[in-house]
């Protein structure tokens, strides 16, 4: 191949220089949605989970050992619980906000995170929604990526076992957003004459208010794993 001219080479340092920035912006666009359930620090996110310890959460203790810290991950197994953030100051809450985590389930298990939740110290929570997490060789049809019983992904789950994936939840007014490896898997808007009572059977809590977040512990067959938890809150 021909050498580029004298004049060429002496500016190939800042024509690279230059392009840099630009290829790294078509790399971000390519990935599209992906970008939306890949945790990020900064921009006004809070981050949720050390890897360390359980400062800023409460778990309700209802079968002990269900939360325990596994290599900088949160994991869950040993029976029914709920883990409930409560943050630095006891008293965590949101209404519009963004929750990002990386999320890794085993064969066979389920879980699930709650938004607009409340703590309670047994039984499945009352109050707020739940974004399903469940493996697809679990009984329960609803798998990941749910919005359990509401708006529901049916027999197949859109994360394999064993591998972690994102998850990315959005609450905006009415709207709710879910998004598994940057694919949407819910995106509804709750009916302003949304009635859970009628609507669905044994949930009259499943509405839209404000509240906290909750990891469930499902089975104890059910081994599922968090880590890299992050959330904003919005206007």
């Amino acid at each position: 191949m021909k050498a580029p001219p004298a004049s060429l080479r002496r500016h190939l340092p800042l024509l690279l220089f230059l392009a840099i920035p630009w290829l790294g912006g078509r790399a971000d666009a390519a990935e599209g949605n992906a970008l939306d359930s890949s945790p990020a620090p900064s921009g006004g996110w809070v981050r949720m989970f050390n890897g360390e310890n359980f400062d800023g959460w409460k778990s309700n203790g209802e079968t002990p050992g269900s939360f325990t810290i596994e290599d900088g991950a949160i994991k869950t197994t040993n029976g029914r619980a709920h883990l409930f953030y409560i943050g630095p100051d006891g008293g965590a809450s949101f209404r519009n906000f963004e929750f990002r985590a990386r999320v890794k389930h085993m064969p066979g298990s389920n879980s699930g995170i709650y938004f607009h939740t409340a703590f309670q110290p047994s039984g499945w929570p009352g109050k707020g929604y739940e974004c399903q997490i469940n493996s697809t060789s679990h009984k329960d049809r609803r798998k990941t990526g749910s919005l359990y019983a509401v708006v529901d992904v049916l027999d197949a789950s859109p994360a394999p076992d064993d591998e972690w994936f994102d998850c990315f939840i959005r609450v905006e007014g009415r709207h709710i957003l879910i998004r598994i490896n940057g694919k949407t898997t819910v995106d509804w808007t709750e009916p302003e004459d949304w009635d859970p009572a009628t609507r669905l059977e044994g949930m009259p809590g499943r509405r839209l208010s404000e509240g906290t977040i909750a990891l469930q512990t499902h089975d104890p067959d059910s081994t599922v794993y968090f880590k890299d938890l992050y959330i904003r809150p919005l206007p």
